[in-house]
């Protein structure tokens, strides 16, 4: 009795393969979407710092310029903030691709691995069956020599 060979096994680990590979991809993309995010976060806690430095130097009496600079560099980072969050929609864009295509993968891969179950199968029934015929026949070649 030989082992249980498959015949498609390279498709089956190529398609095992494409799915590690599309699963390194989208924690990539989840990790950059995390980056942005993260960046966005810090830029509007640094933009709420120099509103309230602006809201106590507009009370401490200070020049119209420097009050005017401060303004500026708040518009500047409103204007970061926004180029940020369009680029975590994109991010999120990327990642939704990604769940996508790693969910397709997956399936692929699942319907290989049934393919091989069932030939598995069949060819665990096919040696039963071929195990039990030689048993019939022993039984029935002793029983033919032991009858006179």
């Amino acid at each position: 009795m030989g082992a249980f060979r498959y015949s498609y096994q390279k498709i089956v680990d190529l398609k095992t393969s494409e799915k590690t590979q599309a699963e390194w991809i989208l924690s990539s993309s989840i990790g950059e979407l995390q980056a942005a995010e993260l960046t966005v976060e810090q830029l509007r806690e640094r933009r709420e710092e120099w509103e309230q430095k602006q809201h106590q130097s507009s009370q401490s009496g200070v020049s119209l310029a420097e009050l005017q600079t401060i303004q500026q560099y708040v518009d500047y980072l409103d204007s970061c903030i926004e180029a940020k969050m369009l680029e975590v929609k994109r991010a999120q864009t990327v990642v939704e691709q990604n769940r996508i295509k790693l969910s397709d993968k997956m399936q692929d891969e699942k319907v290989w691995l049934k393919a091989k179950d069932n030939e598995k199968e069949r060819f665990r029934y096919a040696m039963q069956l071929k195990e039990q015929n030689e048993l019939d026949e022993m039984a029935t070649v002793r029983f033919m020599v032991s009858v006179p």
